[in-house]
């Protein structure tokens, strides 16, 4: 390899697990097509919680993609996550990942809940000898990416990140720095997130989180999100790589921004400081400057706080530039997938590059105060994009961004 400034990543596989598809074509015509995953929760009894709806990913064939007998071992978010890894790495081409040159990059907020939460009913019920023998690989925190390491063979780098709602962007973003800095030369990196469960969906009801009809980002009506499950991974490889073996490239993934704004354990800055640095951050490193930029695929959690507040956010870091471009959220098609949302919507943005349509916002009729970009209301646009960035907030302060660009050799 050449020297590391020369080395470029991009994006030559996608593989997605979503309530609203479960191959890349259905999950990207639906996205466009504007139609939602959104129905009522069928993962536990919902009883009197004010909140039914959910993005739920049902009638997924996992015996396809995985070895039936081992899949039935694992949790949902690890099911989830390696079939989203396989469908990446089949629609990449790849071979050959047992090779320490090869590293997966995860990300996930509450992967593991569902085996903790059965094991500790079982153990209170009916003591330890009742809890499930596969609780401890189910539960631990690093337990994805271990088995999409095992699943494959590959012996670089596996790491996993909890970093809230930035979890997968980050971990997408930390797999590009293990690129550049020549600590490999494929990456898996994506997330998955289980999370209708009773306790986590009666957590989001107690905060006042929840719609309990629709998702509305940055619209006048706003009342939550919907809150879903899903799974996203891409294969991260280093540009010249790529071009060597004649993979098809989605995108270039050209730079990541990540910064904490260190103020609330919930909410944002109002005035958007922590998203104007990571954007900033993030195009710095693509070397755009803000008059390149074409494309935004928001955070939009269609709340009352973070709404206004990524808004402020995007127009202190790109000025009067903010206005002139296309910025969608959707969260709204897919649900609000935690920890692997920035995975999910990098999957989106790369393949909005790739066949030139901007998906929209739906359930977007009046923009709320303080709102006032184009939010690509309810209809995707057709548009010749070359740039486009994509960004996500957490918990803790936590803002993230990724920088995407058409690739040229």
């Amino acid at each position: 390899m050449s020297g590391l400034t020369q080395r470029r990543v991009v994006i030559t596989g996608i593989g997605v697990v979503a309530a609203c598809g479960h191959d890349l074509d259905t999950f990207w015509n639906s996205v466009v097509e504007g139609s939602s995953g959104v129905a009522e929760v069928t993962r536990f009894d919902p009883g009197d919680l004010p909140t039914r709806l959910a993005c739920e990913i049902k009638d997924l064939n996992v015996g396809q993609f995985i070895d039936p007998k081992r899949a039935k071992r694992f949790e949902r978010s690890i099911r989830h996550g390696l079939v989203a890894a396989k469908m990446a790495v089949e629609d990449a081409g790849v071979t050959h990942l047992n090779s320490d040159r090869v590293a997966i990059t995860e990300g996930a907020s509450v992967g593991g809940l569902e085996s903790s939460f059965k094991a500790q009913a079982a153990f209170e019920n009916k003591g330890y000898r009742s809890m499930s023998p596969f609780t401890l690989i189910n539960s631990y925190a690093g337990s994805g990416s271990a088995e999409v390491a095992i699943e494959f063979g590959i012996e670089g780098t596996v790491l996993t990140i909890g970093s809230g709602s930035c979890s997968s962007t980050d971990a997408i973003g930390q797999g590009r720095s293990l690129i550049l800095q020549d600590e490999a030369d494929t990456v898996l990196a994506g997330g998955s997130e289980a999370p209708l469960l009773g306790p986590v969906f009666g957590s989001f009801c107690l905060a006042k989180a929840m719609s309990a009809t629709a998702m509305r980002p940055f619209d006048r009506d706003r009342d939550g999100f919907i809150l879903g499950e899903g799974a996203a991974y891409v294969v991260l490889e280093e540009a010249s790589v790529a071009v060597a073996r004649g993979a098809k490239v989605y995108a270039e993934l050209a730079g990541y921004g990540s910064i904490c704004e260190a103020h609330n354990s919930v909410t944002p800055q109002p005035d958007g400081i922590g998203m104007s640095r990571a954007i900033r951050k993030a195009l710095r490193q693509a070397k755009m400057d803000a008059a390149d930029l074409q494309y935004i695929n928001l955070h939009g959690t269609a709340s009352d706080t973070h709404d206004p507040a990524e808004t402020n956010g995007i127009k202190l870091a790109l000025g009067p530039q903010a206005k002139q471009l296309s910025a969608s959220a959707t969260k709204p098609i897919t649900g609000y997938t935690l920890g692997a949302s920035g995975a999910v919507e990098t999957a989106v943005t790369a393949l909005a590059i790739d066949r030139q349509v901007i998906p929209p916002t739906i359930n977007h009729d009046e923009p709320a105060e303080g709102c006032d970009l184009d939010y690509v209301p309810n209809e995707a646009r057709p548009y010749p994009l070359t740039t486009a960035i994509s960004v996500n907030a957490g918990f803790g302060g936590r803002n993230s961004c990724l920088a995407f660009r058409r690739f040229e050799a």
